[in-house]
């Protein structure tokens, strides 16, 4: 049985308990503006040829050096963003009942997230940032407004819920999500607080899933990155805990923890998922290049091809879809095999979809994935 017919035979068997997992998701919050940058324009509106790749893009900028230019960037759609945000979007129209808090806009939401801060009764901790995502044929480059997020603490989140409602909703989480650690500049703080004064003093659960996602931490010092991840260790104390990295975030994960780096094949990416699951003793990591994607657990190590296509609709988000639907078929105890394929359907829907999809969709898109 192939992987595409094992994961529908999974997810016919086991989607229902679904409906019973409660997840939370935090805590950051981002407005994002969603733009091509121009290479020559014909005319208005939509009428002008886009720069098609980074490596464009920088030859453009470059040529500026010493003197200057002027780079439109067109404006196709303002959206929700943020690591939070768009995974718990995402696990909500796959069907799991979600929580969210988060940077979404004091004292009034920001209209942006109100329809998921309605769904989610969502608390919410501080204004959200700003980015612009410039997306391009090979990938996409974030540009950020963060300051706002220095506001995101445990100190906020105990004032905003109130301990006791805080410690309750914990206690009967299912799925928690604690995603955009490089954004954040106090979530290494609210990672500890949460082992040091929530978690031990809850009653044991016999399903609890952590899913953590980095979100890049180039800008950020390789001793913060060790400490982050030494932190994340901890948590697999308190139920299983799934590292998901994209292959830059592999590489630099990798090269703190002193693993000499592999290539991004299927073997390679086992290899590495193998090795950095063994080096901080986790449940499961997980890489997701744009292409595939691997993981690795104490039994063993999976490999799947993803859905790629060179034309995508969007790609603002594929991490978070990827993280989300890795996450679902982990919660519902799918195979590794099957919670990857669940991954890789979830980002490859919605790069082509520029929206999140259902369980509905997801069985739909595995039966007419040509390879």
């Amino acid at each position: 049985m192939n992987f595409k017919a094992h994961t529908l035979e999974e997810l016919e068997a086991k989607r229902s308990r679904l409906s019973s997992r409660l997840g939370l998701a935090g805590f950051d919050g981002f407005v994002d503006r969603i733009v091509t940058p121009v290479a020559t324009r014909s005319g208005p509106g939509g009428n002008f040829k886009p720069i098609p790749t980074i490596s464009d893009f920088a030859r453009r900028v470059e040529r500026a050096a010493g003197q200057s230019t002027n780079i439109e960037l067109f404006a196709r759609e303002q959206r929700l963003g943020g690591n939070g945000p768009i995974m718990a979007h995402a696990l909500l129209t796959g069907g799991m009942k979600v929580r969210y808090i988060g940077a979404i806009g004091v004292p009034e939401v920001h209209p942006v997230f109100k329809d998921l801060a309605l769904k989610t009764e969502a608390f919410s901790l501080a204004n959200p940032g700003a980015t612009d995502a410039l997306e391009f044929n090979d990938g996409k480059l974030m540009l950020n407004s963060t300051s706002t997020l220095e506001d995101v603490t445990y100190d906020a989140i105990i004032r905003v819920i109130g301990e006791g409602k805080f410690f309750d909703l914990f206690s009967r989480l299912h799925v928690i999500s604690l995603v955009n650690w490089t954004m954040i500049p106090s979530m290494t703080d609210i990672w500890n607080a949460l082992l040091d004064k929530v978690l031990p003093n809850l009653p044991s659960r016999d399903q609890r899933t952590f899913l953590f996602d980095l979100a890049d931490p180039e800008k950020r010092s390789d001793s913060d990155l060790k400490s982050a991840l030494l932190t994340i260790k901890r948590f697999q104390s308190h139920g299983k805990t799934i590292l998901g990295l994209n292959l830059k975030e592999a590489k630099s994960v990798a090269r703190v923890l002193g693993i000499r780096e592999e290539e991004p094949n299927e073997d390679g990416l086992k290899r590495l998922a193998t090795k950095i699951r063994q080096e901080l003793s986790l449940g499961v990591v997980a890489i997701h290049p744009r292409d595939c994607a691997a993981c690795a657990t104490r039994e063993d190590a999976w490999y799947v091809p993803g859905p790629y296509t060179e034309t995508p609709a969007t790609t603002t988000g594929a991490g978070d879809h990827f993280n989300a639907g890795f996450t679902i078929g982990q919660t519902v105890n799918m195979s590794p095999l099957a919670s990857l394929t669940m991954g890789v359907c979830f980002s490859g829907y919605m790069v082509r979809n520029s929206r999140s999809p259902s369980l509905n969709d997801i069985d739909s898109f595995l039966r007419n994935w040509q390879d």
